[in-house]
């Protein structure tokens, strides 16, 4: 079987799409490809959202946001947009699920903990749609 390969988009990369990325690295280890990107990416990952996935073991300090291409989503067997708009491209034939969640930026620590979590609930159900254990 080949390995999926999964695209989280948003408009900035730092926030959001990042804690979906690392969520999806941390549970499916190397059995899903994963990517992530945004329309207008922001200069480094939200602080915040660095902070409450160190709450949880999962280090994405490291990351980088990059900036949404054709080529990744063509690449992509499922594309994640989260309140990116008009601004993702969309080719015919792949899966698209847009995840509406509140944007953790300007947000406290205290905000950014259930939108961390429902991102967890969220990666877990695609996992399972995926048929990745």
């Amino acid at each position: 079987m080949t390995t999926p390969t999964v695209l989280f988009v948003c408009v900035h990369n730092a926030g959001r799409s990042q804690m979906a990325a690392g969520w999806l690295r941390h549970l499916a280890g190397d059995r899903v490809e994963v990517l992530s990107a945004g329309s207008a990416p922001a200069g480094s990952v939200n602080p915040v959202a660095v902070e409450a996935m160190a709450e949880v073991g999962i280090d994405i300090a490291s990351h980088q946001p990059r900036l949404l291409s054709d080529a990744a989503v063509e690449q992509s067997d499922v594309v994640v947009t989260m309140g990116c708009g008009d601004a993702c491209p969309f080719h015919p034939g792949k899966r698209y699920e847009d995840w509406a969640l509140d944007d953790p930026a300007g947000q406290g620590i205290e905000a950014v903990r259930p939108i961390r979590d429902e991102i967890r609930s969220r990666v877990e159900r695609l996992l399972a749609s995926l048929g990745v254990g």
